[in-house]
């Protein structure tokens, strides 16, 4: 399905390819902190399916625990999160669900991931698939 996404702002604006039903919810503490929230919803896009429209977005990388680098879009005006990705040549982008203006043809999520970070208030819901770490 071919969707398109852009910032509060509108600097930024993308399009890229994703397969509906493909959300995942992250409930791991650095999601929780770059959005602000109890959880991230993303879902996949392969990189030959995505591309930029309008503005450049300025970019962090972020080391995980395990040691993998993410570089983390955003922004720069209104500090919108849009995507992250593999800091060298990614295969894919992980797309915030938020910046999609489709989002609501897009399904619900597939699973959740990290659930033992998750906020008491902001328990699994659903039959989905848990886990409590990195699948």
């Amino acid at each position: 399905m071919k969707v398109d996404g852009h910032c509060l702002c509108g600097a930024i604006a993308y399009e890229a390819e994703v397969e509906p039903g493909r959300i995942t919810v992250c409930h791991c503490l650095d999601c929780q902190v770059q959005s602000g929230t109890a959880f991230r919803a993303n879902i996949p896009a392969p990189a030959d399916g995505f591309r930029l429209l309008r503005g450049a977005p300025r970019t962090w990388v972020k080391t995980a625990a395990s040691g993998a680098r993410r570089l983390l879009a955003f922004c720069g005006d209104c500090g919108t999160p849009l995507y992250a990705c593999a800091e060298q040549a990614p295969t894919a982008y992980s797309l915030r669900l938020g910046t999609i203006v489709q989002r609501q043809q897009l399904g619900a999520p597939m699973r959740q991931i990290w659930t033992q970070r998750c906020l008491d208030w902001a328990a699994p819901a659903g039959d989905m698939p848990r886990f409590e770490g990195q699948p």
